[in-house]
Parts: C-alpha cells; sequence; structure tokens
C-alpha cells in the first residue's frame, strides 16, 4: 500500500526552509486537525491545517492494534508527539488512536 495526494503547491525545499517556523507553530502537546495527504505500511503523511509548509506522520508504532489507517483524504485530529528533524516530520498521535481505557 502506497499512495499519495501529496499537494503539489508543497515542496520538500518548502518544508525544510520553514522547519524552525513549523517547529515553533506546533510546540508537542498541540491539538491539530488535517487531512490525510499519503499512506504508507508504516503510517500515514498528513497535511496540518494552518501550518501550511508542515507535513505530519501518524506511524503505526502509536496505532492501537484494533485500528487501521485512515483513507486518504480523510480529515483527522490529533496531538503534536514529537519533531524529527532529520526529515523534518510533525509526529502526530490521533485521536482516533487514543487509548480512553
Amino acid at each position: 500500500m502506497t499512495e499519495y495526494t501529496w499537494p503539489v503547491d508543497l515542496s520538500y525545499e518548502q518544508v525544510a526552509r520553514e522547519w524552525s517556523a513549523t517547529v515553533s507553530a506546533l510546540p508537542v502537546g498541540t491539538r491539530i486537525t488535517g487531512q490525510v495527504i499519503g499512506r504508507q505500511p508504516f503510517g500515514v503523511f498528513i497535511r496540518i491545517d494552518g501550518v501550511p509548509n508542515a507535513v505530519g506522520l501518524a506511524d503505526i508504532g502509536s496505532m492501537p492494534p484494533s485500528a487501521s489507517l485512515p483513507a486518504l483524504r480523510t480529515p483527522i485530529s490529533g496531538e503534536v508527539v514529537w519533531h524529527t528533524e532529520h526529515n523534518h516530520e510533525v509526529r502526530i498521535r490521533l485521536s482516533e488512536w487514543t487509548d480512553h481505557s
């Protein structure tokens, strides 16, 4: 499963150039909303609302065993849990994956 709807108005160069601003705008603990723009076996990539040059990743490491990856273009919400400097990704835990037990 490799699916993308990567926005044509967003390049890796833009994401890298705006990384400091992204980290400032989205500190750990920030609640976010967005849309799934890519699916991989390891998780989903997210276009984050209000931060146009940010890319989020919700990886399967935070996914409960009974959950599944959301489909492309699915609106999502979640929380920033980490910033991955080397590839300029904002790590997200999706609200639907939060363990409420």
